[in-house]
């Protein structure tokens, strides 16, 4: 089966940092521009990493916080792993892609303790009206190039508009060649999609006189997600000042799981 990425080797330091060496495939492959790495299947394999570093039986990973540091070259990387704030009920963990002599992402991931909360669990974010297999086919997206965009499939509500609505996106590729993704990792390795599915400015990067790339990217998540359909409830919005934010609540098959923010900047497009 097709993979975002194949596992190269993994490194033990005697500090407890595990250093770990990937390569990508074509399917990362970014849509700004062909030499580079889509975020989204990058976030998913930091997730990974970051979800299988020391892991507790009685802590998950809550938030995950991602800074884009420059473009993430689609060439060979490392991920360095460590921990910065141990403890049994709260933890800070780090991952930071690094590529080409110089690092591409920092993500950071706060592990919280688990225990039984259903006797006063309650959500108010609301569930999708529509179910993916319930919608048309949205090939809108694909009028971006590259791999990543070419392995995922969407299907969106017929309320989507420029600057608001819901889609839903899956794919079945594997993360890491050889390996089975689980529903955590495939899912969060697509929520980076959310800036592109709803852009105020239309679909296709011909004839945009305006680019807005994110930044960072942000991922709350008050439920462990399941399943192999994300949707996003995205809203895009952009101030006068040339910064601009997408927001979303995230989706399983099941109901929300949590939110994602990506801060933007907005410049012309290069000629």
């Amino acid at each position: 089966m097709a993979a975002y990425y194949q596992f190269i080797k993994r490194e033990q330091q005697d500090d407890g940092v595990t250093v770990a060496y990937y390569k990508p495939t074509e399917h990362a492959q970014g849509a700004w521009n062909e030499h580079e790495q889509h975020m989204a299947p990058a976030t998913g394999l930091l997730t990974a990493e970051l979800t299988g570093y020391v892991p507790q039986a009685n802590t998950r990973v809550a938030r995950i916080s991602l800074d884009i540091l420059g473009l993430i070259p689609l060439d060979d990387f490392t991920i360095t792993t460590r921990c910065i704030r141990p403890g049994k009920t709260i933890e800070l963990i780090e991952a930071v892609m690094s590529s080409r002599g110089r690092d591409a992402i920092i993500a950071r991931a706060w592990r919280l303790m688990t225990q039984d909360t259903s006797s006063i669990a309650g959500i108010e974010d609301r569930k999708a009206k529509h179910k993916p297999e319930d919608l048309p086919v949205w090939n809108d997206m694909q009028g971006w190039p590259g791999g990543f965009i070419e392995s995922v499939r969407l299907v969106a509500d017929p309320e989507r508009r420029p600057g608001k609505g819901m889609v839903w996106i899956t794919n079945d590729v594997e993360m890491v060649e050889g390996q089975l993704t689980d529903d955590m990792v495939h899912l969060v390795g697509m929520v980076d999609t959310a800036n592109g599915v709803v852009p105020r400015l239309g679909l296709g990067l011909s004839g945009l006189e305006w680019m807005f790339p994110n930044t960072d990217l942000q991922i709350h998540m008050h439920c462990v997600p399941k399943g192999r359909w994300l949707g996003i409830e995205a809203v895009q919005q952009y101030g006068d000042d040339g910064i601009g934010l997408t927001s979303a609540v995230l989706h399983d098959v099941h109901g929300p799981f949590g939110r994602s923010e990506q801060i933007l900047t907005i410049r012309p497009m290069p000629r």
